[in-house]
């Protein structure tokens, strides 16, 4: 890849990874999974008692993990159902992210390590919280668009004061 396209990659990557915040404050459901492949990856880690994330989403705990889409889409679903919860009403979200950086990438994928903070509003409490952390978002090209083949959560302040949810981070 040229650097030209290279350079297109990179700030198409970094749109995504902005625009899937906003899908998410907008609840914009359908447009968010959409930013995703079929088999795409959705994992957040838990932290072990000595300090270290899980390595393996299928034998050790994590707070969120979905093997493909359809996983995502099922969550979805519960959201918009009013049956999950801890989804209604539906808590308010500011999703900040900066520090996108690429990180090395096979040449057919793009990845990239980003920093984040949601604000999350839960208006049948009244309360706010804020979680914070790191993102690493695989991508690949897609008809020509790339979308998330993997996203890896890694919260960082992981004392959950009610609820988390793939909105809240």
């Amino acid at each position: 890849m040229n650097a030209r396209a290279q350079a297109g990659s990179l700030a198409a990557g970094i749109e995504l990874v902005h625009r899937e915040a906003r899908y998410l404050d907008e609840q914009r459901w359908d447009d968010w999974l959409g930013l995703y492949t079929e088999d795409c990856e959705y994992w957040m880690p838990a932290w072990k008692a000595d300090g270290t994330l899980t390595g393996n989403p299928q034998a050790e705990l994590s707070h969120i993990y979905y093997a493909s889409r359809a996983g995502l889409e099922d969550r979805v679903v519960r959201i918009r159902s009013g049956k999950s919860a801890a989804s209604t009403p539906m808590p308010r979200t500011a999703h900040i992210i900066g520090s996108v950086l690429p990180v090395e990438s096979p040449a057919d994928r793009l990845r990239l390590g980003s920093s984040w903070v949601t604000q999350v509003y839960f208006p049948r409490s009244r309360e706010s919280h804020a979680f914070f952390g790191r993102s690493e978002h695989e991508l690949a090209l897609r008809n020509g668009d790339w979308r998330i083949a993997k996203k890896k959560i890694l919260l960082q302040n992981d004392y959950i004061p009610t609820m988390l949810d793939v909105y809240c981070v």
